[in-house]
């Protein structure tokens, strides 16, 4: 098969080379125009978020933007293609190198094929990126959140000092009092925790530490105190993990299927219970997974007959469609997820119906134009 394809290498036409020129150029125009308007937009308002409600560090912050730079770059290769195919096409047909190719005998299906091979080569790298780039950096921007929230606010080399949560209404809901903090390890611990009325609870631990999921203390003791001051029950513990302040375990869970690659996720799903919900919203992952490099073929199979201009159109509508099908192709594949994830459409088909869409309207459109060409 490798050899094969070097020997189809070999034999690219000088118009082969042409066109895929035009292409290339285009597509990464295009990705990096895409890929800096969704950092603009969706990636930064994200940004906010995580320093505002997490207090994650901004430094942390970016690095967990640009670890979640290849998830981007593998939406926009798709829209990336239709551009390029959309106006490099529709450049030729203005300047009447379609009809000129048509006067030699060339015609859609051969002007099409070194798109086409593009588009294939593309949407296989995508799929590479997904399976083998995407899950490391997932799981690295996850595990360096939980590090940020895990260090927040630990003051280390600092003695004696208290830490204050309050409640809705301002009043005290935990106190904790800390001997000393070395090496980001909180020694002497007590908690005076007043947050369940009617009871006192007082931890005292020689050592803990902070973590998203709660604290983490050991060797140590909690007793539970009425109204009146009487010890209702006395618990030893060598380690013991309470919840205390923001649990942000759900919150980082939610990219757990973009932490896996397909086969793992298939063994995940296999071999874990999961509401659902859960595991509904995470089967329409796995099928997206293939879905999402194959929509660069479905965009290119509409977009070469509409980029085929008519010879009383003198101006170059490319950009116009690519940004018309990219806005039909997320509206289609918004409706089709959110039905999925509701469980009023098979999670196949809510991964796959843009595809489907996208495909027969491209038929339909390919036929008419190579039929009207040729």
């Amino acid at each position: 098969m490798l050899d094969s394809l070097i020997n189809k290498l070999k034999n690219i036409t000088l118009l082969d080379k042409y066109i895929l020129k035009q292409v290339i150029e285009m597509f990464l125009m295009g990705v990096c125009v895409f890929t800096s308007i969704i950092f603009a937009s969706d990636t930064f308002i994200t940004l906010i978020k995580q320093i505002s409600l997490f207090g994650i560090p901004f430094k942390v912050a970016l690095m967990m933007i640009i670890l979640n730079l290849p998830s981007v770059i593998v939406m926009t290769i798709p829209m990336g293609v239709l551009l390029s195919t959309v106006m490099t096409l529709n450049g030729l047909s203005l300047k009447s190198e379609i009809t000129v190719m048509r006067a030699c005998g060339i015609g859609l299906n051969r002007i099409a094929k070194p798109i086409f091979i593009f588009a294939v080569i593309m949407s296989l790298f995508s799929f590479f990126i997904n399976e083998s780039i995407v899950p490391v950096m997932t799981k690295q921007s996850k595990d360096l959140a939980l590090w940020a929230l895990g260090q927040k606010n630990i003051p280390d080399g600092k003695q004696n000092f208290v830490f204050k949560e309050l409640g809705e209404n301002g009043f005290l809901k935990r106190l904790f009092y800390v001997g000393y903090c070395e090496n980001k390890t909180l020694h002497n611990i007590t908690v005076l925790d007043t947050s369940k009325e009617g009871t006192i609870q007082v931890l005292q631990a020689r050592e803990g530490k902070t973590s998203p999921e709660g604290w983490n203390f050991e060797k140590g003791a909690l007793y539970t105190v009425d109204s009146e001051g009487k010890v209702l029950n006395t618990t030893l513990f060598d380690d013991s993990k309470i919840k205390f302040g923001l649990d942000m375990t759900k919150e980082l869970n939610k990219n757990v299927a973009k932490e896996m690659n397909f086969s793992k996720l298939v063994k995940y799903l296999a071999t874990t219970i999961l509401p659902p919900e859960q595991k509904r919203i995470i089967v329409i992952e796995l099928f997206d997974k293939i879905a999402l490099p194959v929509t660069t073929i479905a965009l290119v199979l509409i977009g070469v007959p509409l980029a085929i201009t008519p010879p009383r159109v003198r101006y170059n509508r490319g950009f116009l469609f690519s940004i018309l099908i990219i806005f039909v192709y997320y509206l289609i594949r918004a409706l089709s997820i959110s039905f999925g994830e509701g469980g009023k459409l098979d999670p196949f088909l809510a991964a796959w119906m843009p595809n489907i869409v996208l495909t027969i309207w491209g038929m339909i459109l390919y036929y008419k134009k190579v039929f009207t060409i040729e």
